[in-house]
């Protein structure tokens, strides 16, 4: 008896001894496969190469057959490939065989380099160890080459100084080089001179990425731990969740579990893009890929959350990302009324695949039932209009875009105003704040002079000015409402396209702002309200009346178009009446019988101001508010 019982002591010892063997074996075997992923964005400023570089990169490890290979391949939308510009992060999964023998997982992410799509690239850069940084060989250091930096250097990663377009015969790499080391503070002594175009030092580009970037992180042996990084909805697999796995593994089958909401789902396909959509039976921790789950509620899927087992849950959720915020508003009404809850729908779908568009219920007794939506910039709220009308063939009006203003009331609160025509009266508010922008703008320093009177015509403030060689670095700040119809048109008007631009949100301040009230026959229509400065709010209102006169078609009765600040009228113009010749059918006789017609007339004209309805073309109000293009 008592030889058993040692002889079981001796077993259960040397179970637990195998068993601690095997956890050390498991966590050296994790490492291992660790050391051989690399995890990486490519950031840089518009058109500066990024995603023909990340063609390349493709090409050359061989993701793609040459048969297969296309401009842009990361972009897959119609718009992007139009305009020739990234707005939705790509992620695709390469292999690269180095020249010390070993093979590499490469989790490539392109960016957008735009400034409205910025939150793309945060969270691009919160899943990811390191950065490409690309720069123009020939045009140096932009305004969102200093942002993208700034947001990778947030997130601790280590950084490789990219120099593309070297082929071109006005490149100037040592130029470039002491422009990334004055400017940004980065060694680039040993950065990588390539070209996407013909592939030129892009083989060096992958040893640097091998050899310079760290490895992730990651166990995976403990609780299941993965970020959402992006969604989408498939109308044939539901909804498609892009994920980064920290620690454990996900397999098919697996329950999972969000953690926000703890909605429950079992994994149905696990995959990667490579850059097709290709199943794999497991992403381990440092992995990127997808998987789909039969979700089709959309509001279960929130960017940022964690994922995990719903039978073995991890303790903590991952920090995720930090939530957007809409510096531009408009509302969105379906053109026609029945479309509404498809307009619904498609602003819900579009939720899920850009975490950054905010939308709430408006009505507006011109437009009908709609949306005020806000959105990070007048691109971005101009992409998210095409695709509702593109992807789910949306009839749209959109009314002129605005900000956000602070307005403290007498009585102590404080609230935020999306829509001008919510403004409480006067006699309530004790100051109005907008929003201010801190605005940086590299610009040859021959144009300076423009730039600097085009920022003062909009009540900017200088805050600094620095040169880099022939280059100045101009910074302002500058009401968030001066921006954001025509700013960017009008700077690459007067500095001949050579000026780059980026802003940020930095706060609000107090302003002297006033409501102008549109009344078309008398009648006050909130779809053409705004906020405007005192100083120019009489300008904009005889603007708007001008352009309404030629917009609005004549009726049977004179209509008065004003525009009224308070109860102060500011600005009018009238649109004459229609006259219907009513005198046709008289053939001679006396004059008073024609005049006695004439007069009849003009009595019904008189009720007919008075009862009838003024009837706007839709059309109308989004051309009268586009003012701020002209």
């Amino acid at each position: 008896m008592s030889f058993c019982s040692c002889e079981n002591k001796n077993i259960g010892y040397f179970q637990y001894r195998l068993n601690k063997h095997n956890r050390k074996f498991d966590k050296l075997m994790t490492k291992h496969k660790l050391d051989h992923i690399r995890n990486f964005a490519i950031i840089a400023h518009i058109d500066h190469g990024k995603s023909t570089l990340a063609d390349r990169l493709i090409e050359i490890c061989g993701g793609l057959e040459k048969r297969e290979m296309t401009e842009q391949v990361l972009d897959n939308m119609d718009i992007e490939k139009e305009r020739g510009i990234t707005i939705k992060a790509q992620t695709v999964r390469l292999n690269y065989a180095a020249k010390d023998g070993r093979t590499y997982q490469l989790n490539l992410i392109d960016t957008p380099g735009h400034v409205d799509f910025s939150y793309e690239v945060s969270r691009s850069l919160a899943s990811c160890e390191g950065s490409v940084l690309v720069v123009d060989a020939t045009q140096g250091v932009e305004a969102q080459t200093l942002a993208n930096v700034y947001l990778a250097i947030d997130n601790n990663h280590e950084i490789v100084p990219v120099l593309n377009k070297i082929d071109l015969p006005s490149a100037d790499p040592e130029r470039v080089k002491a422009q990334i080391e004055e400017v940004i503070g980065l060694d680039a002594s040993d950065a990588i001179e390539t070209s996407g175009k013909t592939g030129l030092g892009v083989s060096d580009l992958l040893e640097a990425i091998v050899t310079r970037l760290p490895a992730p992180e990651g166990d995976e042996t403990a609780p299941l731990k993965a970020l959402l990084i992006d969604s989408w909805y498939d109308s044939y697999l539901g909804v498609v969740i892009l994920v980064r796995v920290h620690d454990g593994i996900l397999r098919r089958k697996t329950q999972i579990r969000m953690m926000s909401n703890n909605a429950v789902y079992l994994v149905e396909k696990v995959g990667i893009f490579s850059p097709k959509m290709t199943d794999v039976e497991t992403l381990c921790p440092g992995e990127v890929g997808f998987i789909t789950a039969s979700i089709k509620s959309v509001g279960d899927c929130h960017i940022g959350d964690t994922i995990t087992d719903n039978k073995k849950p991890c303790e903590a959720p991952l920090k995720g990302f930090k939530p957007s915020v809409p510096v531009v508003f408009c509302s969105i009404f379906p053109v026609d009324s029945s479309q509404y809850d498809l307009l619904k729908d498609a602003l819900a779908k579009l939720k899920l695949n850009d975490a950054s568009i905010d939308y709430q219920n408006e009505n507006s007794a011109a437009l009908g039932l709609g949306f005020r939506c806000g959105f990070l910039g007048l691109l971005h709220m101009e992409i998210i209009q095409e695709r509702l009308g593109r992807e789910f063939d949306l009839d749209l009006i959109t009314t002129a875009p605005s900000v956000a203003y602070k307005i403290h009331l007498t009585n102590g609160t404080c609230i935020t105003l999306h829509n001008p025509a919510d403004l409480p009266d006067l006699s309530q508010i004790k100051s109005i704040e907008e929003p201010m922008v801190k605005a940086t703008i590299l610009v040859p320093d021959i144009y300076l002079g423009s730039i600097l009177k085009l920022c003062t015509e909009r009540r900017g403030e200088q805050a600094e000015l620095t040169y880099v060689g022939n280059r100045a670095m101009v910074v302002y700040n500058i009401p968030l409402a001066e921006i954001v119809f025509d700013f960017y048109d009008r700077l690459k008007s007067v500095t001949s396209g050579y000026a780059s631009f980026d802003y940020e949100l930095t706060g609000y301040q107090e302003s002297d702002l006033v409501k102008v009230q549109i009344l078309i026959n008398e009648e006050p229509v909130d779809a053409l309200a705004f906020l405007s400065h005192r100083s120019e709010a009489e300008a904009r209102g005889r603007q708007i009346c001008e352009r309404l006169k030629d917009l609005i078609p004549r009726h049977l009765f004179k209509i008065p178009l004003q525009a009224c600040i308070g109860g102060r009228v500011v600005a009018r113009e009238t649109i004459s009446a229609l006259r219907k010749d009513v005198t046709a059918k008289c053939y001679g006789g006396d004059v008073t019988r024609k005049r006695k017609l004439l007069d009849k007339q003009k009595k019904g004209k008189q009720r007919m101001r008075q009862f009838g309805k003024v009837e706007v073309p839709q059309s109308a109000f989004i051309e009268a508010l586009r003012i701020g293009d002209d």
